[in-house]
C-alpha cells in the first residue's frame, strides 16, 4: 500500500511496518513496526491533508498518524468482525468522517478524535457479502454487497443518524467477487468487468435500475486469453465524486484509458504495448501515467491528460532496468507544485525484487532503497580477494621444479612489482592530502575489494524472500522462485585457493513439491559461474557440504533426493573415487516432523544409502521443534578446564550431536512441557534427555563446543568416537531467569576458539545483547567454597542480570531481529560483528604512546652500542697494562 505528501512518501508493507521516508534522500523520517501476525496486518491506509488514517489487525484498530512527525493522533477500538473495506466520507464540501465498513455492521468515525459516530448492522449479512464502501460527499454512504453469481446489494446511510435510506437489489448472475472486478466513478456509476460475457456491466447506484451491459466486442476489444481484466479508478477528494475516467487492462501489456459520459463508455486512449497505469492528481489537474517497455535495459514513463488522453509534452521518463533485477511490479506518481505554481511530477517504480526506485523529471534517480534487504532468508560470509601484490607473494618463490634460476628471477620481478604498488600507494596518499576532505572518495566497488591486513571486512551474500542475493556491490533477481521456497546457502570454495575464484552453490527448493534447482556464482563478483549445475528431477531432501574436494578445491555438495539416491556436485571422477574410499565414514540424517521421525542413514561405497537408525516420537505426546547441530566452522582450543582442585574436567566433544527439542502436544498450562534430547547422529544413541514443564515454545537454541543452551554441559575423556561406546557424560544443567522475552541466539565465533564465548541474544525492544557465557555457567555454586574461588565461578541467583554495556548495537535499534550471524575475522579478539568478547588482547589501543616506545628502544640501541664501545676500550687499555 502507498501514499503520497509534497515531500514524503508514506509505507504500509505487508510486515505490518508503516513509515515515511524522505523524496529528496530516499532516507527514513519516522517508522512504526506493528506486532507480527495477524494482530497487527495492516489492512488499509487513508491519506488526507496531514493525517493518515490506518486500519489494523483485521478491523480490531483505527488509528491516526500526524505523517510530519510520526505521532499518534488518536487510537480506537473497533467491535468485532471481519474487516472488508474502508473508505473516508464528505459532507458539505469536506472530510470529516472515516467509515468502517465490516462483514456485519458499518461504523463511521469523525476524522478529527476517531470517535464513533454511529453503528448499523447491514441487513442480510449472512448471505449477502459486503465488499466496498463508497461516499461522493452527498450525506449518504452506500454499502455494496454481493452475492455471487446472483445479485448486487445497495444499501444507502445517512451520514447524520446512520439510517438506512435505501436498500435496493439488482440481479447481476454474471458476478461473484465484488471487489476484484468492479469500481465506481463518475456519479456514483459502479462498472464492472466479466470474463466470461466479455462485457463491461454499468449500474447507477441513484438510480438503482438495473445493470447496463456494454460487450467488448462493440468496442473492438479483446481479451487476451486467460488473463482476468483490472479496472482502475479515481477518487482524489472524498467530498467529491470519482473521475469519470478509468484504465481497463485486458492483458499484460494491454491497457486502455476509458470515460464514462452520458452511461456509454468511450476509449480515449489505446496503450498498447503497456506494462503499468497510474493516477495522480494535485489541485484539478489529474494525469494518467503509462509506463512502456523501450528496450531490454530501459523502460519509459509517459504522462497524459487523463479528462482527453493527449499526451503532456516534455513528461517522458526514462526508467533505467537492471539485468540482474525484477521487473517493474507497481507505479506511483507524485504530482505538487512547485514555487512557480507549475505542476512537477516525481515517480516512484517498486519491483518484484522489492527495490524502490525514486526518480524526477527526465529521469534522473534521486534514490534507491533495497527493501529486500529487510526480509534475509540466509546469509554467509566470505573472505574477500586477494589484491595483486598479496597474489604476488603467493607465488613468489615459484614451484618446486623449477630450477634454481628462475626461482631468484621470480622472487626479484615479484619485489620490483611490490615495489611500484608501494610507490603507486604513497603517490595516492600525497594526491589526496592535496585535495579537500570532500572530495576524497573512499567508494568500496568491486574494483576496489581486497582482502584488509586483519580480514575484517568480508563480502556478505545474502539471499532474500524475493529471491535476490547480493548486497550494494552486486546483486542478481532470480525469476521464477516460488513463494514458498526454502533456501540453503553453501560456499564450496573460498578465496584462498589462488587463482581459481571463490564459488557460492545456491539450491533452492519448493517447500510443496520439494523439486530443486541449483544456481551457481562467484560470490565475489556475483557473476554466474561457467560451470552446469546437474539437474534435479527428484525432490530433495538433505544436501550436506562435505570436507571432500575435486581438483580445483571446490567442495563437494552431496543431495539425497526422495528415493534416498546420492547425486554429488561436482560429480568428477576423482570427486567418485574419493567418495567411495570416504563412504564408510559419511553419515547423514533425516527429519520428519509432520511423522515424528527422526532417521540416520550411512553412505555405502556404491554411492547408495543404508538405514542405520530410527528415533520415533509420539506424536498424541509431542512434537519436533527444531533439530539442531554444531557448527562446522567452529574450533575448540581447550579439550578441558582446570578444577579447583588442580584436576582437569574434560570436554564432551562430539562432533556428531544433535541436539532435538521437542514441545508436548496437550495445550493445557499445567501439562504442557519443552523436551531436549542430544542424539549422536551416528548412531542414534540417546546421550542425554531433560524436561522443562509447564513451558512452551517458541525455543531458541545454541549448540557449541559442550554446552547448549537453553542449557546443558557435558563432560568426558579427550578423544572421542562415535562408533565406540564411551563412558556415560556427565551433564550438569542450570535453569536461570531472563528479564526479558528472547527473539533469537547465537554464539560468538572466532579463528582458533582462543577467545572466551559470549552469547549474543536479539531481544523484542530491538538490542542485541553481547552475554559473558561466564553467567550461564551451571557450574555456579549456591554456596560459595575455596575451590569456585579458584576457578573464578560466580555465586548462583536465579535471576539473570542485563547491564547496560552489554549491548553492542547502543541506541541503534534493530526492529524484529530474526537471526544473528557470526563469522569469524584474522583477530583472534574479534568476531564478526565486532564483538570482542576477551577484549582487544591482540591489538594495541588506540592511545598507545609510540614515541615514547621509539624513544625508549633507539636510548637503549645506542646505549648498548657505547656501552660495548666503552667495554672494549676498557678491556684494551687493561691488556696494555
Amino acid at each position: 500500500m502507498h501514499a503520497q505528501s509534497s515531500k514524503k512518501v508514506l509505507l504500509a508493507t505487508e510486515k505490518n511496518v508503516f513509515a515515511s521516508v524522505n523524496t529528496r534522500t530516499g532516507d527514513l523520517g519516522w517508522r512504526h513496526v506493528d506486532s507480527t501476525g495477524p494482530e497487527g496486518n495492516i489492512d488499509s491506509l487513508l491519506l488526507h491533508g496531514q493525517d493518515a488514517v490506518l486500519v489494523v489487525g483485521d478491523g480490531r484498530l483505527l488509528r491516526s498518524w500526524d505523517i510530519n512527525v510520526g505521532g499518534l493522533n488518536w487510537e480506537m477500538v473497533l467491535d468485532s468482525g471481519s474487516f472488508q473495506a474502508s473508505s473516508f466520507v464528505g459532507h458539505l464540501d469536506s472530510v470529516r468522517y472515516v467509515a468502517v465498513l465490516k462483514k456485519a455492521a458499518i461504523s463511521l468515525h469523525y476524522l478529527s478524535n476517531g470517535h464513533q459516530k454511529w453503528l448499523e448492522n447491514l441487513p442480510e449479512s449472512e448471505t449477502v457479502q459486503y465488499q466496498a464502501v463508497y461516499s461522493e460527499g452527498d450525506g449518504e454512504v452506500y454499502a455494496l454487497g454481493v452475492v455471487s453469481n446472483s445479485h448486487i446489494s445497495i444499501v444507502a446511510f445517512s451520514v447524520e443518524d446512520g439510517e438506512i435510506l435505501k436498500q435496493v437489489v439488482v440481479e447481476a448472475p454474471w458476478l461473484s467477487d465484488l471487489g476484484a472486478n468492479c469500481v465506481v466513478v463518475g456519479q456514483g456509476v459502479l462498472v464492472c468487468v466479466d470474463v466470461a460475457t466479455l462485457s463491461l456491466y454499468t449500474l447507477d447506484l441513484h438510480l438503482e435500475s438495473q445493470t447496463t451491459q456494454i460487450p467488448l466486442q462493440t468496442l473492438e476489444l479483446a481479451v487476451s486469453p486467460g488473463f482476468q481484466p483490472v479496472l482502475t479508478s479515481t477518487q482524489p477528494n472524498a467530498a467529491q465524486s470519482p473521475l469519470s475516467e478509468f484504465f481497463l487492462q485486458l492483458g499484460p501489456q494491454h491497457h486502455l484509458l476509458l470515460q464514462l459520459k452520458d452511461t456509454k463508455v468511450v476509449i480515449l486512449r489505446d496503450f498498447k504495448p503497456s506494462l503499468l497505469v497510474s493516477f495522480a492528481t494535485t489541485g484539478e489537474k489529474t494525469v494518467a501515467a503509462v509506463m512502456a517497455t523501450k528496450n531490454s535495459t530501459a523502460c519509459t514513463i509517459i504522462l497524459h491528460s487523463a479528462d482527453s488522453g493527449r499526451r503532456l509534452l516534455d513528461t517522458t521518463i526514462i526508467f533505467p532496468t537492471d539485468p540482474n533485477g525484477g521487473k517493474p511490479e507497481r507505479l506511483y506518481i507524485q504530482a505538487f507544485l512547485k514555487k512557480d505554481d507549475s505542476v512537477g511530477y516525481r515517480v516512484m517504480v517498486q519491483s518484484e525484487d522489492q527495490t524502490l526506485t525514486f526518480m524526477q523529471l527526465p529521469g534522473r534517480v534521486m534514490w534507491t532503497r533495497e527493501e529486500a534487504l529487510s526480509d534475509v532468508v540466509t546469509m554467509k560470509m566470505v573472505d574477500l580477494p586477494l589484491t595483486g601484490t598479496q597474489a604476488e607473494l603467493e607465488g613468489e618463490f615459484g614451484k618446486k621444479a623449477d630450477g634454481l634460476g628462475s626461482m631468484v628471477l621470480k622472487r626479484l620481478s615479484s619485489q620490483l612489482i611490490l615495489l611500484q604498488a608501494w610507490m603507486g600507494h604513497l603517490w595516492k596518499l600525497f594526491y589526496d592530502a592535496r585535495k579537500p576532505r570532500s572530495q576524497v572518495k573512499n567508494d568500496v566497488t568491486i574494483e576496489t575489494l581486497s582482502r584488509d591486513e586483519f580480514n575484517l571486512q568480508k563480502m556478505m551474500i545474502m539471499v532474500t524472500a524475493s529471491g535476490k542475493t547480493g548486497t550494494i556491490v552486486w546483486r542478481h533477481y532470480l525469476e521464477n522462485v516460488p513463494a514458498n521456497a526454502a533456501f540453503k546457502l553453501v560456499v564450496q570454495r573460498t578465496t584462498a585457493h589462488f587463482p581459481h575464484p571463490p564459488q557460492c552453490t545456491l539450491l533452492i527448493k519448493d517447500k510443496d513439491t520439494g523439486l530443486g534447482v541449483l544456481h551457481v556464482f562467484n560470490p565475489i563478483f556475483g557473476r554466474k559461474s561457467h560451470i552446469t549445475p546437474p539437474a534435479l528431477p527428484q525432490p530433495i531432501l538433505q544436501s550436506l557440504l562435505l570436507p571432500v574436494m575435486d581438483q580445483d578445491y571446490a567442495k563437494v555438495l552431496l543431495l539425497i533426493d526422495d528415493q534416498y539416491k546420492v547425486s554429488a556436485f561436482p560429480s568428477s571422477k576423482n570427486v567418485l573415487q574419493q567418495l567411495q574410499d570416504v563412504a564408510s565414514s559419511i553419515f547423514f540424517y533425516l527429519v520428519d516432523a509432520d511423522q515424528g521421525r527422526l532417521s540416520g542413514y550411512r553412505l555405502r561405497t556404491d554411492l547408495s544409502t543404508e538405514l542405520i537408525w530410527e528415533v520415533v516420537l509420539p506424536l498424541e505426546v509431542q512434537k519436533v521443534l527444531l533439530v539442531k547441530g554444531k557448527r562446522s566452522n567452529e574450533h575448540v582450543h581447550s579439550q578441558g578446564r582446570v578444577m579447583g582442585d588442580r584436576s582437569v574436567l574434560y570436554k564432551y566433544l562430539n562432533p556428531n550431536l544433535l541436539a532435538v527439542v521437542t514441545e508436548s502436544t496437550d495445550p493445557h498450562p499445567e501439562r504442557s512441557f519443552v523436551g531436549i534430547l542430544l542424539i549422536d547422529g551416528v548412531t542414534g544413541r540417546i546421550i542425554h534427555d531433560a524436561v522443562q514443564r509447564k513451558a512452551r515454545g517458541p525455543v531458541h537454541l545454541v549448540h557449541s563446543e559442550n554446552w547448549l543452551y537453553e542449557g546443558m554441559e557435558l563432560y568426558n575423556s579427550t578423544v572421542f568416537s562415535s562408533l565406540d561406546r564411551p563412558y556415560a557424560p556427565q551433564v550438569l544443567q542450570q535453569s536461570y531467569i531472563f528479564p526479558s522475552s528472547i527473539s533469537t541466539l547465537e554464539a560468538t565465533l572466532t579463528e582458533k576458539g582462543i577467545t572466551s564465548r559470549h552469547l549474543l541474544v536479539g531481544l523484542p525492544s530491538g538490542a542485541i545483547l553481547s552475554l559473558p557465557k561466564m553467567f550461564l555457567d551451571p557450574r555456579r555454586p549456591e554456596i560459595v567454597t575455596e575451590q569456585s574461588r579458584e576457578e573464578n565461578l560466580i555465586p548462583y541467583a536465579p535471576e539473570m542480570p542485563i547491564r547496560s554495556e552489554w549491548f553492542i548495537n547502543y541506541n541503534q535499534t534493530v526492529a524484529r531481529v530474526r537471526g544473528i550471524y557470526t563469522a569469524p575475522s584474522g583477530l583472534e579478539s574479534t568476531c564478526l560483528t565486532r564483538v570482542y568478547p576477551s577484549k582487544q588482547f591482540d591489538v594495541l589501543k588506540d592511545d598507545y604512546d609510540y614515541m615514547l616506545i621509539s624513544s625508549v628502544l633507539f636510548g637503549l640501541f645506542f646505549a648498548t652500542m657505547i656501552s660495548k664501545r666503552l667495554a672494549e676500550v676498557k678491556l684494551l687499555n687493561r691488556a696494555w697494562r
